[in-house]
C-alpha cells in the first residue's frame, strides 16, 4: 500500500537544468503542456491533411513516395501538407522522449507520471502505423476514424498528465457527493458516444481526404446518409450538454470549484455552434476543421472534469510505501 506525503524533507530547490528530476519541478509542468498542446495541434494538422485533400499528398508510407522519403517537388502542396504532417510526429516523439526522461527517476514517488508518460509514448508508434494503414487503404473512413480514436485517447492522457504534474496524485478524498460522481460519469459516456458518432457523421460527409482524380476514383465513404449522421450526431452532443449544465449548476449549489465543469460548457457551447453553422454552410473547411479541434478541446477538458472530483497532494506530495 501506499499514500501521498508532503514533501516536508525533501529537497524543492530548484535543480540545474541539465540533472533529472526527483520531484516535479517547472520542467516537468512545461513538457506536460506541450504534451498536450502538441496532441492537440497534430488534431488540426491531421484534419488539415483530410480538408485540403492531401491525405494520399505522400501515396505510400512510410516513405513519401516508392522512391523518396521525403516530398518531392512532383507531388505539389498536397505532398508538402501530408509531409509536414508527418514531420509533427516526430516532435511529438521529442516531447514524449523529454517527458519520460524527466520523471524516469519519480517511477517510485509519482508513479502516475511515470506511467502516463510511458502510456503517451507507447501509443505513438501505434498512431503512426494506423496513419500509414489509412494510406495503403486509400483513405478507408474506418481506418482513418480508429487514427482520430487514438488521438483522441492520447489527449485524454495528456491532460492528464498536465493535471497530476500541476495538482500532484490523487488522494482518497471524494471532493463531490456520489450522484454527483454519476452525472461526472454520464458525462464522460456522453462524450465518447458524441466523438465516436461524429467521427462516422465525418466519414459519411464530402471531405475524403483527397481527390477523386488523383486516387483514380477509389475512394470510398462509410455508406451512411449524411444528413441522417448529422442528426444522430446531435443527439448525443446535446444529452452531453445538458448533463454539464447539472454539474455546473450542481457545482453552484454545493459550493464547489465550478471552473473546469464551466470550462466544459464553453467548450461545449463553442462545439455545437460550429456543428451547427457548418452543416448549415455546405461543411466549410474552416469551420470542419474549427469542429475536430474542439473535438481533441472536449475530451481534454471532460478528462480535467472527471479528474478534479477526487483530492489531490499538490504538486511536490510524493508517495510513501507503507509498512506491511
Amino acid at each position: 500500500m501506499t499514500r501521498v506525503v508532503s514533501p516536508v524533507d525533501q529537497d524543492v530547490r530548484t535543480p540545474r537544468w541539465w540533472s533529472l528530476p526527483r520531484i516535479v519541478d517547472q520542467r516537468v509542468v512545461v513538457l506536460a503542456w506541450a504534451s498536450f498542446v502538441v496532441e492537440v495541434v497534430l488534431i488540426g494538422t491531421g484534419g488539415l491533411v483530410r480538408l485540403t485533400a492531401s491525405g494520399l499528398g505522400c501515396p505510400t508510407w512510410p516513405k513519401c513516395t516508392a522512391d523518396s522519403l521525403v516530398s518531392t517537388p512532383e507531388m505539389g502542396v498536397h505532398g508538402i501538407i501530408e509531409f509536414g504532417n508527418r514531420l509533427l510526429t516526430f516532435v511529438l516523439v521529442i516531447v514524449a522522449i523529454a517527458m519520460f526522461l524527466l520523471v524516469v527517476r519519480m517511477r517510485r514517488t509519482r508513479p502516475e507520471l511515470f506511467w502516463l508518460a510511458f502510456a503517451q509514448g507507447a501509443a505513438i508508434p501505434v498512431q503512426a502505423v494506423i496513419g500509414g494503414m489509412s494510406v495503403w487503404t486509400n483513405l478507408n473512413p474506418f481506418v482513418v476514424g480508429l487514427h482520430f480514436v487514438v488521438s483522441a485517447a492520447l489527449t485524454a492522457v495528456t491532460a492528464t498528465l498536465v493535471f497530476r504534474a500541476m495538482n500532484g496524485p490523487r488522494t482518497a478524498d471524494r471532493l463531490v457527493p456520489g450522484w454527483y460522481t454519476g452525472v461526472v460519469r454520464g458525462t464522460i459516456a456522453a462524450v465518447v458516444v458524441t466523438v465516436l458518432v461524429g467521427i462516422l457523421t465525418t466519414g459519411s460527409g464530402p471531405h475524403a481526404g483527397a481527390d477523386e482524380a488523383v486516387d483514380g476514383g477509389r475512394l470510398h465513404r462509410t455508406g451512411f446518409d449524411p444528413a441522417v449522421m448529422e442528426h444522430l450526431h446531435a443527439i448525443p452532443a446535446y444529452v452531453l450538454f445538458a448533463l454539464t449544465l447539472v454539474l455546473v449548476v450542481g457545482a453552484v449549489r454545493l459550493r464547489l470549484s465550478s471552473r473546469w465543469a464551466l470550462l466544459l460548457l464553453v467548450v461545449e457551447f463553442l462545439q455545437i455552434a460550429v456543428g451547427l453553422t457548418q452543416a448549415r454552410t455546405g461543411l466549410p473547411v474552416g469551420l470542419v476543421g474549427t469542429h475536430m479541434v474542439l473535438a481533441g478541446l472536449l475530451v481534454g477538458a471532460t478528462t480535467v472534469v472527471a479528474l478534479s472530483t477526487r483530492g489531490t497532494g499538490g504538486r511536490h506530495a510524493v508517495r510513501e510505501a507503507l509498512p506491511a
